[in-house]
Protein backbone atom coordinates (compact mmCIF):
# COMPACT_ATOMS: atom_id res chain seq x y z
CA UNK A 1 0.00 0.00 0.00
CA UNK A 2 2.94 2.16 0.85
CA UNK A 3 4.47 1.91 -2.96
CA UNK A 4 1.33 2.20 -4.76
CA UNK A 5 0.63 5.34 -2.92
CA UNK A 6 4.20 6.81 -3.31
CA UNK A 7 4.37 6.05 -6.63
CA UNK A 8 0.96 7.29 -7.98
CA UNK A 9 1.83 10.98 -8.54
CA UNK A 10 4.61 9.80 -10.91
CA UNK A 11 2.30 7.63 -12.88
CA UNK A 12 -0.13 10.68 -13.02
CA UNK A 13 2.85 13.11 -14.28
CA UNK A 14 3.39 10.70 -16.88
CA UNK A 15 -0.16 10.31 -18.28
CA UNK A 16 -0.82 14.53 -18.18
CA UNK A 17 2.67 14.37 -20.37
CA UNK A 18 1.66 12.31 -22.89
CA UNK A 19 -1.25 14.00 -23.26
CA UNK A 20 0.58 17.34 -23.33
CA UNK A 21 2.75 16.00 -26.18
CA UNK A 22 -0.37 14.31 -28.28
CA UNK A 23 -2.83 17.62 -28.23
CA UNK A 24 -4.61 18.24 -31.76
CA UNK A 25 -2.36 20.39 -33.81
CA UNK A 26 -4.18 22.72 -35.90
CA UNK A 27 -4.77 22.52 -39.57
CA UNK A 28 -2.33 25.02 -41.60
CA UNK A 29 -3.56 27.99 -43.18
CA UNK A 30 -4.36 27.21 -46.64
CA UNK A 31 -3.66 30.27 -48.41
CA UNK A 32 -7.09 31.41 -50.57
CA UNK A 33 -6.71 31.88 -54.44
CA UNK A 34 -6.80 35.89 -55.30
CA UNK A 35 -10.15 37.11 -56.67
CA UNK A 36 -8.61 39.88 -58.40
CA UNK A 37 -9.42 39.84 -62.11
CA UNK A 38 -5.22 39.45 -63.85
CA UNK A 39 -4.22 41.53 -67.20
CA UNK A 40 -6.25 44.16 -69.07
CA UNK A 41 -8.72 41.73 -70.63
CA UNK A 42 -10.21 40.38 -67.03
CA UNK A 43 -9.99 43.91 -65.83
CA UNK A 44 -12.15 45.50 -68.57
CA UNK A 45 -14.73 42.11 -68.26
CA UNK A 46 -14.79 42.13 -65.12
CA UNK A 47 -15.58 45.63 -64.68
CA UNK A 48 -18.14 45.46 -67.77
CA UNK A 49 -16.24 48.99 -69.41
CA UNK A 50 -13.65 49.55 -71.82
CA UNK A 51 -11.88 52.54 -70.68
CA UNK A 52 -10.50 54.66 -73.30
CA UNK A 53 -8.73 57.57 -73.36
CA UNK A 54 -8.11 60.38 -75.90
CA UNK A 55 -7.98 63.60 -76.69
CA UNK A 56 -10.95 64.81 -78.26
CA UNK A 57 -9.29 67.48 -80.32
CA UNK A 58 -8.43 65.79 -83.49
CA UNK A 59 -10.69 65.40 -86.15
CA UNK A 60 -11.29 63.05 -87.96
CA UNK A 61 -9.48 60.60 -85.27
CA UNK A 62 -11.35 62.17 -82.09
CA UNK A 63 -13.47 65.02 -81.49
CA UNK A 64 -15.36 66.10 -78.55
CA UNK A 65 -18.03 69.23 -79.58
CA UNK A 66 -17.18 72.16 -77.19
CA UNK A 67 -20.60 72.97 -77.09
CA UNK A 68 -22.94 69.77 -77.00
CA UNK A 69 -20.23 67.28 -75.25
CA UNK A 70 -21.26 64.76 -77.92
CA UNK A 71 -18.11 62.76 -79.67
CA UNK A 72 -17.49 61.50 -82.75
CA UNK A 73 -14.33 60.44 -85.16
CA UNK A 74 -12.83 57.68 -87.04
CA UNK A 75 -11.18 55.89 -83.37
CA UNK A 76 -14.49 56.59 -81.23
CA UNK A 77 -15.82 54.41 -83.97
CA UNK A 78 -13.64 51.96 -83.95
CA UNK A 79 -13.55 51.66 -80.08
CA UNK A 80 -17.27 51.25 -79.72
CA UNK A 81 -17.08 48.64 -82.35
CA UNK A 82 -14.13 47.15 -79.82
CA UNK A 83 -16.21 47.25 -76.81
CA UNK A 84 -19.13 45.24 -78.71
CA UNK A 85 -16.87 42.62 -79.62
CA UNK A 86 -15.68 42.49 -76.14
CA UNK A 87 -19.34 42.52 -74.69
CA UNK A 88 -18.73 45.56 -72.98
CA UNK A 89 -19.46 49.15 -72.34
CA UNK A 90 -17.46 52.17 -73.87
CA UNK A 91 -16.04 54.50 -70.84
CA UNK A 92 -14.48 57.51 -72.99
CA UNK A 93 -11.97 59.63 -71.10
CA UNK A 94 -10.77 62.87 -71.93
CA UNK A 95 -7.00 63.50 -71.67
CA UNK A 96 -4.83 65.96 -73.36
CA UNK A 97 -1.79 65.15 -75.57
CA UNK A 98 0.76 65.73 -72.80
CA UNK A 99 -1.47 63.20 -70.26
CA UNK A 100 -2.10 60.50 -72.99
CA UNK A 101 1.44 58.06 -72.29
CA UNK A 102 0.45 58.63 -68.91
CA UNK A 103 -3.13 57.47 -68.71
CA UNK A 104 -1.81 54.10 -69.64
CA UNK A 105 1.07 53.68 -67.79
CA UNK A 106 -1.29 55.07 -64.40
CA UNK A 107 -4.00 52.72 -65.02
CA UNK A 108 -6.39 55.30 -65.58
CA UNK A 109 -7.51 53.76 -68.99
CA UNK A 110 -7.05 50.10 -71.03
CA UNK A 111 -6.56 52.05 -74.42
CA UNK A 112 -5.55 55.02 -76.06
CA UNK A 113 -7.22 56.14 -78.89
CA UNK A 114 -7.19 58.82 -81.41
CA UNK A 115 -4.91 59.07 -84.43
CA UNK A 116 -1.93 58.55 -82.44
CA UNK A 117 1.34 58.18 -83.75
CA UNK A 118 4.38 55.86 -82.92
CA UNK A 119 7.61 57.18 -81.73
CA UNK A 120 10.51 56.25 -79.65
CA UNK A 121 9.66 57.91 -76.47
CA UNK A 122 6.50 56.51 -76.34
CA UNK A 123 7.22 53.14 -77.31
CA UNK A 124 9.93 52.94 -73.72
CA UNK A 125 6.72 53.99 -71.49
CA UNK A 126 3.61 51.72 -73.50
CA UNK A 127 2.84 48.91 -76.05
CA UNK A 128 1.74 50.12 -79.63
CA UNK A 129 -1.21 47.93 -81.45
CA UNK A 130 -0.76 47.25 -84.91
CA UNK A 131 -0.67 50.45 -87.13
CA UNK A 132 -4.04 51.69 -88.30
CA UNK A 133 -2.78 54.11 -90.86
CA UNK A 134 0.57 54.85 -92.56
CA UNK A 135 1.03 58.75 -92.20
CA UNK A 136 3.62 61.55 -92.57
CA UNK A 137 3.91 65.11 -91.16
CA UNK A 138 2.50 67.26 -94.31
CA UNK A 139 1.67 71.27 -94.71
CA UNK A 140 -1.86 72.85 -95.07
CA UNK A 141 -2.17 76.50 -95.83
CA UNK A 142 -4.14 78.81 -97.58
CA UNK A 143 -4.74 77.42 -101.40
CA UNK A 144 -3.55 80.47 -102.71
CA UNK A 145 0.05 79.62 -100.59
CA UNK A 146 -0.01 76.21 -101.52
CA UNK A 147 3.04 76.51 -103.85
CA UNK A 148 4.88 78.57 -101.32
CA UNK A 149 5.14 76.04 -98.98
CA UNK A 150 6.27 73.09 -100.62
CA UNK A 151 9.30 71.88 -98.28
CA UNK A 152 10.24 72.48 -94.83
CA UNK A 153 13.00 74.98 -96.46
CA UNK A 154 10.04 76.84 -97.80
CA UNK A 155 8.12 77.35 -94.58
CA UNK A 156 11.25 78.01 -92.24
CA UNK A 157 11.91 81.34 -93.28
CA UNK A 158 11.61 84.63 -91.00
CA UNK A 159 8.49 85.89 -91.14
CA UNK A 160 6.44 82.81 -91.52
CA UNK A 161 3.89 81.99 -88.90
CA UNK A 162 4.00 78.27 -88.19
CA UNK A 163 1.22 77.34 -85.94
CA UNK A 164 1.09 74.02 -84.00
CA UNK A 165 -0.32 72.20 -80.98
CA UNK A 166 1.02 71.82 -77.86
CA UNK A 167 1.99 68.81 -76.53
CA UNK A 168 2.27 66.35 -79.21
CA UNK A 169 4.63 65.15 -82.27
CA UNK A 170 3.46 68.36 -84.51
CA UNK A 171 5.09 70.68 -81.78
CA UNK A 172 8.25 68.75 -81.30
CA UNK A 173 8.19 68.66 -85.35
CA UNK A 174 7.94 72.71 -85.62
CA UNK A 175 10.48 73.04 -82.72
CA UNK A 176 13.31 71.01 -84.54
CA UNK A 177 12.26 72.21 -88.09
CA UNK A 178 11.35 75.60 -87.75
CA UNK A 179 13.95 77.42 -85.93
CA UNK A 180 13.86 80.27 -88.19
CA UNK A 181 10.21 80.85 -88.60
CA UNK A 182 7.94 82.32 -86.05
CA UNK A 183 6.08 79.54 -84.18
CA UNK A 184 2.60 79.70 -82.94
CA UNK A 185 1.58 77.51 -80.27
CA UNK A 186 -1.60 77.36 -80.02
CA UNK A 187 -3.54 75.39 -76.95
CA UNK A 188 -7.30 74.29 -78.53
CA UNK A 189 -6.56 72.35 -81.72
CA UNK A 190 -10.28 72.28 -82.11
CA UNK A 191 -9.57 76.38 -83.48
CA UNK A 192 -6.58 76.17 -84.86
CA UNK A 193 -7.03 75.93 -88.68
CA UNK A 194 -9.57 79.16 -88.31
CA UNK A 195 -6.31 80.80 -86.75
CA UNK A 196 -4.92 80.30 -90.91
CA UNK A 197 -8.53 80.78 -92.13
CA UNK A 198 -8.44 84.34 -90.61
CA UNK A 199 -5.20 84.96 -91.48
CA UNK A 200 -3.60 85.23 -88.15
CA UNK A 201 -0.97 81.93 -89.24
CA UNK A 202 0.39 81.11 -92.49
CA UNK A 203 0.62 77.50 -92.27
CA UNK A 204 0.40 74.37 -90.17
CA UNK A 205 2.35 71.24 -90.10
CA UNK A 206 0.65 67.93 -88.88
CA UNK A 207 -0.47 64.37 -89.89
CA UNK A 208 -0.85 64.20 -93.79
CA UNK A 209 -4.49 62.13 -92.77
CA UNK A 210 -5.60 65.06 -91.18
CA UNK A 211 -4.24 67.88 -93.55
CA UNK A 212 -6.92 65.91 -96.20
CA UNK A 213 -9.95 65.67 -94.37
CA UNK A 214 -8.79 69.74 -93.50
CA UNK A 215 -8.79 70.38 -96.68
CA UNK A 216 -12.28 68.02 -97.56
CA UNK A 217 -14.03 70.57 -94.79
CA UNK A 218 -12.86 73.88 -95.78
CA UNK A 219 -13.08 72.55 -99.92
CA UNK A 220 -11.33 75.80 -102.10
CA UNK A 221 -10.30 77.87 -98.85
CA UNK A 222 -7.74 75.14 -97.40
CA UNK A 223 -5.14 72.96 -99.43
CA UNK A 224 -3.18 70.30 -98.03
CA UNK A 225 0.16 70.22 -99.59
CA UNK A 226 1.79 66.64 -101.08
CA UNK A 227 -0.23 64.85 -98.51
CA UNK A 228 0.78 61.72 -100.39
CA UNK A 229 4.63 62.75 -100.12
CA UNK A 230 4.87 63.83 -96.54
CA UNK A 231 7.90 65.28 -95.09
CA UNK A 232 8.29 62.35 -92.83
CA UNK A 233 7.08 58.72 -92.44
CA UNK A 234 5.65 57.15 -89.08
CA UNK A 235 2.69 55.16 -88.51
CA UNK A 236 -0.51 55.81 -86.38
CA UNK A 237 -2.58 53.30 -83.97
CA UNK A 238 -2.94 52.70 -80.33
CA UNK A 239 -1.66 52.69 -77.41
CA UNK A 240 -1.55 49.69 -74.55
CA UNK A 241 -0.35 48.85 -71.41
CA UNK A 242 2.99 47.59 -71.40
CA UNK A 243 4.43 43.50 -70.41
CA UNK A 244 0.63 42.72 -71.54
CA UNK A 245 0.59 40.35 -74.75
CA UNK A 246 -3.01 38.03 -74.45
CA UNK A 247 -4.39 42.35 -74.58
CA UNK A 248 -2.54 43.20 -77.13
CA UNK A 249 -2.96 40.51 -79.24
CA UNK A 250 -6.93 41.01 -78.30
CA UNK A 251 -6.50 44.25 -80.05
CA UNK A 252 -4.82 43.15 -82.92
CA UNK A 253 -7.31 40.27 -83.74
CA UNK A 254 -9.98 42.52 -83.58
CA UNK A 255 -7.92 45.17 -85.76
CA UNK A 256 -7.07 43.13 -88.36
CA UNK A 257 -10.69 42.23 -88.83
CA UNK A 258 -12.18 45.09 -88.39
CA UNK A 259 -9.72 46.31 -91.21
CA UNK A 260 -10.58 43.48 -93.24
CA UNK A 261 -14.48 43.06 -93.02
CA UNK A 262 -14.97 46.55 -94.05
CA UNK A 263 -15.51 48.09 -90.30
CA UNK A 264 -12.84 50.29 -90.62
CA UNK A 265 -13.57 51.91 -94.11
CA UNK A 266 -16.71 52.71 -93.12
CA UNK A 267 -15.54 54.58 -90.02
CA UNK A 268 -13.83 56.52 -92.91
CA UNK A 269 -16.14 57.43 -95.26
CA UNK A 270 -17.83 60.49 -93.26
CA UNK A 271 -14.62 62.09 -92.66
CA UNK A 272 -12.82 61.50 -95.92
CA UNK A 273 -15.34 61.74 -98.65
Amino acid sequence: MRRITRTAPFVLFGIMAMGACTAPVPPAVTEQPSTEPEGTLAEVRSADTLRVCTTGDYRPYTYRDPETGSWSGIDLDLAEDLAETLDVERELVQVSWSELVGSITDGDCDIAMGGISFNDERDQQVDFSEPTVEDGKAPITTCESAERFQTIEDINQPGVRVITPVGGTNEAFADENFADAEIIKWDDNNTIFDQIVDGEADVMVTDASETKWVAHEHEGVLCAVNPDQPFTSFENGYLLPEDDPEWRDTVDAWLTEAQSDGTYAEAEEPWFG
